[in-house]
């Protein structure tokens, strides 16, 4: 039958109706499950095993990627994988293919493309293995790497992609990356070159409604390389480029779903309600793939109102669980077996062992040893440091590239900066008071706890132990001068510096070439600034010379030169009154240490 065309016109709106009818029924009663898991702060744990201490690791990325599989092989839901960041920095095997490993493509990245995650924020330990490191595995990664508060300072655009939409059964999810805006506080410059890190509550305020009008998101994701403590380290709700601005970001930047959190190393699984009184879901992990964060997402589409309801959960999942997946173990073999090699070249002989929880309770071998070697790679008069880890040892006998990086967990460089006799006072003043408590008696505590309003102590629910107020990466203690840290005192008056090391006299008002790490020396922790009073923007005209690779690097060739290493006490400094001190240390060593055997 021939069709005029105005029954044709007909017949093709009778279909068109049809359809439409069918697809509003279909949707109507469509549901779409999502699962969406998030690694953070993966810092190289990739195997079963810590190439440190040589031993079986009970967490790593390949038993995560057993959970991994297993979610994905359930039909009834879609699963994306995602990173919070700090990806290549922390373990051997990241460094060998940083920077001993370059002529090959990164093993991280080939790992994550293996595991196919569909997006990653950059934490600021990327941006600390340097240009070279960082745009190579961007380029090598099959998946978006974000960052949009991270501006290239030539154009006004994002170094990194600043968002990615991902689509599943129908959904549309957008992520929006943003990276701690501190880390001109804690890196050289020329790390960062290049690169401007905007505040994150305002970047976000930009971005999600620029996502909002372009992409139409069902789902609007936050995958942040930032804490939630916005109070940390003397912050607070106003500061501008704050550290840890997560949770500001889900209060004061209505529109997100979820907000996956990294840096803290601390764990979350709350809600808090944004400024429209709208439900935002907080999540992260630990650290070193110990556990993923994962968000279950019920999505139910509202015919009514053309638009998804959702119900969405958060949970925590640890990897020791689960067995090593078998695929990535056999895939990436080849780099267990080439970084165990490396790990076990012998570089020398330590003739005593060391252990660096002395060092959280006042002089140490540990940290004299790292002072003393400051010293001799800089010609400084005076030199700083903190214990990187207070559960780091290296045992009499042959030292390893692997004992590096027990001595010295982190690749920060080597400054040597001009400081007077009175910055070099304050600096250490500010020090000591974060350290130590201002002891009544000697039934009293040494070191500086955190505590409740009413003034207990707060302990970790991770392990029962203690919270310190301010973490020991911050106890800097020095070398090259004489002098004594008065518990009876408040802060602020506790240091005497009696002479230089060689007895020599000490001049607040002269002038001394200090040695720092590269993150004490931009500003990292307050010495400089707070305690010694610098402005942050002449720290740089303080630098007089930085080394172009970082100090493991120079300990380990100062090592191989010396062939055997006596390990000696200083002697330069001591805490009184001595009884308090040592009544002091007794108590709070308990409480720090409690497993550990009489002496340790």
């Amino acid at each position: 039958m021939f069709l005029t065309p105005k029954r044709f016109q007909k017949r093709v709106l009778l279909q068109i109706l049809t359809l439409s009818l069918l697809f509003v029924i279909t949707v109507s009663a469509q549901t779409v499950k999502l699962k969406i898991i998030e690694t953070t702060d993966e810092h190289g744990a990739a195997f079963p095993f810590d190439f440190t201490s040589m031993k079986p690791a009970r967490s790593s990325l390949a038993q995560i990627f057993t959970y991994v599989k297993q979610e994905r092989e359930n039909k009834e839901q879609a699963t994306i994988l995602l990173s919070g960041g700090d990806l290549i920095q922390g373990t051997p095997l990241v460094y060998y293919y940083n920077f001993e490993k370059t002529d090959v493509p990164h093993v991280w990245a080939e790992m994550m493309n293996y595991m196919q995650y569909d997006a990653a924020a950059v934490g600021n330990h990327d941006i600390e293995a340097g240009h070279k490191v960082y745009d190579r595995i961007n380029k090598e990664f099959n998946f978006p790497w974000l960052a949009a508060n991270a501006v290239n300072t030539l154009n006004g655009k994002p170094y990194f992609k600043p968002y990615t939409i991902i689509k599943k059964d129908g959904i549309k999810i957008a992520v929006l990356g943003l990276i701690t805006p501190a880390i001109p506080n804690w890196l050289p410059p020329k790390i960062w070159e290049g690169i401007e890190f905007k505040d994150m509550i305002k970047s976000a305020a930009k971005w999600i409604k620029i996502i909002k009008e372009k992409e139409k998101p069902d789902l609007m994701i936050g995958l942040f390389h930032s804490g939630v403590e916005y109070n940390y380290g003397n912050q607070n709700a106003k500061s501008p480029k704050n550290e840890n601005a997560s949770q500001l970001v889900a209060e004061q930047v209505p529109g997100f779903d979820i907000i996956f959190v990294g840096h803290d190393h601390h764990g979350w699984n709350y809600t808090v309600t944004n400024k429209l009184n709208k439900k935002v879901l907080i999540l992260g992990g630990i650290n070193a793939a110990r556990d993923c964060a994962v968000a279950n997402c019920v999505l139910t589409f509202d015919a009514s109102t053309k638009k998804w309801d959702k119900n969405i959960t958060g949970e925590v999942v640890e990897a020791k669980n689960f067995a090593p997946d078998t695929g990535f173990m056999n895939k990436f073999k080849f780099a267990y077996d080439e970084v165990k090699n490396y790990v076990s070249k012998k570089i020398g002989y330590f003739d005593t062992s060391i252990s660096a929880r002395p060092s959280l309770f006042g002089p140490s071998v540990f940290s004299d040893l790292i002072n003393h070697l400051q010293l001799e790679l800089t010609g400084a008069d005076v030199s700083f440091t903190a214990p990187l880890s207070i559960d780091s040892k290296i045992n009499k006998g042959d030292i390893t590239v692997g004992d590096l990086f027990s001595l010295y967990r982190f690749e920060n460089l080597l400054y040597t900066m001009k400081l007077t006799g009175r910055e070099i006072k304050n600096y250490l003043e500010y020090s000591y008071s974060l350290w130590f408590n201002n002891m009544k008696d000697e039934n009293d505590h040494l070191l500086n706890f955190k505590k409740d309003d009413k003034g207990n102590i707060v302990t970790s629910g991770r392990n029962g132990t203690p919270v310190l107020a301010v973490p020991y990466y911050n106890y800097d203690c020095a070398a090259g001068i004489n002098y004594t840290v008065d518990l009876s005192k408040p802060a602020g008056k506790r240091i005497t510096i009696l002479s230089m090391g060689d007895g020599k006299p000490f001049s607040l008002t002269g002038e001394y070439k200090a040695a720092v790490n590269s993150y004490r020396g931009n500003g990292g922790g307050g010495h400089l600034v707070v305690g010694a009073g610098i402005p942050k923007d002449k720290l740089a005209g303080r630098i007089i010379n930085s080394t172009d690779k970082d100090l493991r690097y120079y300990m380990m060739k100062w090592i191989e030169k010396q062939k055997t290493v006596s390990p000696k006490p200083l002697n330069n400094w001591k805490v009184i009154p001595h009884e308090w001190w040592l009544k002091g240390v007794e108590k709070d060593k308990a409480l720090m240490f409690p497993s550990a055997p009489a002496g340790n």
